[in-house]
C-alpha cells in the first residue's frame, strides 16, 4: 500500500539531485579546505558517529586538524549555526553533537550545512571538515563521500521511504568514494565496533568487558538499530532485559526506574543524556572502531591528491 508513496519519494529525490547536477539549484564549494561527508542512504543506525570520531582521531594522528559539522539531530533545530561547547545539553544540541564535541574537536551544528562550515572555519584552524551525515545535503559540495551500511540489515527490502528504509536509490552508492559495511569481522571494506569496557556513568570507572559481572542486566537502547547493541551484550555472556526507545530519545529518571538493583547498561550515545540522574547502577558499553589499514592508506592518498599535506 505504501509503494505509490515510495515511487513519489524516489521521483522527488531524483529530481532534486538532477537540479543540483545541472546547476539549477546551486551548490557551494569551499576551495580552501576539503569536505568529507560521512553518511548513509538508509534510515537508522549504521555506526556513522563512532566512525566520524575515529576518522577525526585518525586524521589528527596524521597531522591534520579536523573540524566537524552536523545537523544536531535530537536537539533543537538551529537555523543559525551554533558552536557546540562542553556545557551544552542533548536537548539543545543533540546526543551525537555532544559525543563529537567530547571527542575534543570543534563542532558546529546547523540545519544549513554551508553556513555551519563557514562558522566552523571562522572559529577554528581546521584544515579538513568532516560532515556527520549529509550525504543528501547537496547544497554543500564535497571532495570525498563515505557511505556506511549496516552489516545486519544491509539495504533492507531495497525500497525507498516510506515502503522501505532507503533515502535514495541503491544506484547512489556507485557515485561515492568509499562504501563501508558495519560488520562483526574485519575486512578491507568493513568497520568493526569492538566492545572494550563498561564505564560507570556516575564515577567514570572503566571495567574490562571480561571483568563485568555475568548477571541479568537492563539493556537500554534509544538508537537506530538496538538489536545490534543487544546482540553485542549477549555475545559477552550477559542476560539482557531489553528496553527499546526511539532514536535520540531524551531520557528522564522515571523512564529507567525498574524497581530493582540490576545494572542498567546502555550505549555511549544514550549515556550522554542520563549522566545528570545516574547512580551506581548505570553503565555504558565503550566501543572502539577498527578499520583496515588499506582503507586508512586510501583516505590519506585521496586527501594528499587534493593538496592537503
Amino acid at each position: 500500500m505504501l509503494l505509490p508513496f515510495s515511487y513519489l519519494f524516489g521521483a522527488c529525490a531524483s529530481m532534486r539531485r538532477l537540479l543540483y547536477r545541472i546547476k539549477i539549484l546551486k551548490s557551494y564549494t569551499f576551495k580552501n579546505v576539503p569536505i568529507i561527508v560521512v553518511g548513509n542512504i538508509t534510515v537508522g543506525g549504521t555506526g556513522k558517529t563512532p566512525f566520524v570520531i575515529w576518522l577525526a582521531d585518525f586524521l589528527n594522528s596524521k597531522g591534520y586538524k579536523p573540524g566537524i559539522v552536523s545537523r544536531g539531530v535530537g536537539g533543537k533545530a538551529h537555523l543559525k549555526p551554533y558552536v557546540v561547547n562542553s556545557h551544552d545539553q542533548a536537548a539543545t544540541v543533540g546526543d551525537e553533537a555532544l559525543l563529537l564535541q567530547q571527542a575534543g574537536y570543534p563542532v558546529v551544528i546547523g540545519v544549513k550545512r554551508v553556513l555551519a562550515v563557514e562558522k566552523l572555519l571562522a572559529h577554528s584552524d581546521c584544515n579538513v571538515v568532516l560532515s556527520d551525515d549529509g550525504l543528501q545535503h547537496y547544497r554543500l559540495n564535497r571532495d570525498m563521500e563515505i557511505a556506511l551500511i549496516d552489516g545486519m540489515r544491509k539495504l533492507g527490502n531495497k525500497r525507498l521511504l516510506p515502503a522501505g528504509p532507503l533515502r535514495e536509490s541503491p544506484r547512489r552508492l556507485k557515485t561515492v568514494d568509499f562504501i563501508l559495511v558495519n560488520d562483526t569481522h574485519e575486512a578491507e571494506n568493513n568497520i568493526v565496533l569492538a566492545p572494550t569496557s563498561f564505564v560507570s556513568l556516575k564515577t567514570g570507572q572503566a571495567i574490562s568487558i571480561h571483568s563485568f559481572p555475568l548477571q541479568p542486566i537492563h539493556a537500554v537502547a534509544g538508537i537506530g538499530n538496538p538489536a545490534r547493541f543487544f546482540n553485542t551484550l549477549q555475545a559477552l555472556g550477559l542476560k539482557t532485559i531489553e528496553h527499546v526507545y526511539r532514536d535520540h530519545y531524551l531520557y528522564q529518571a522515571k523512564d529507567l526506574h525498574f524497581n530493582d538493583n540490576l545494572p542498567i547498561v546502555m550505549t555511549e550515545k544514550d549515556a550522554v543524556k542520563c549522566k545528570e540522574f545516574a547512580d551506581e547502577r548505570y553503565w555504558y558499553l565503550k566501543v572502539d572502531v577498527k578499520v583496515n589499514i588499506k582503507l586508512e592508506e586510501k583516505i590519506i592518498e585521496k586527501l594528499s591528491s587534493w593538496g592537503v599535506r
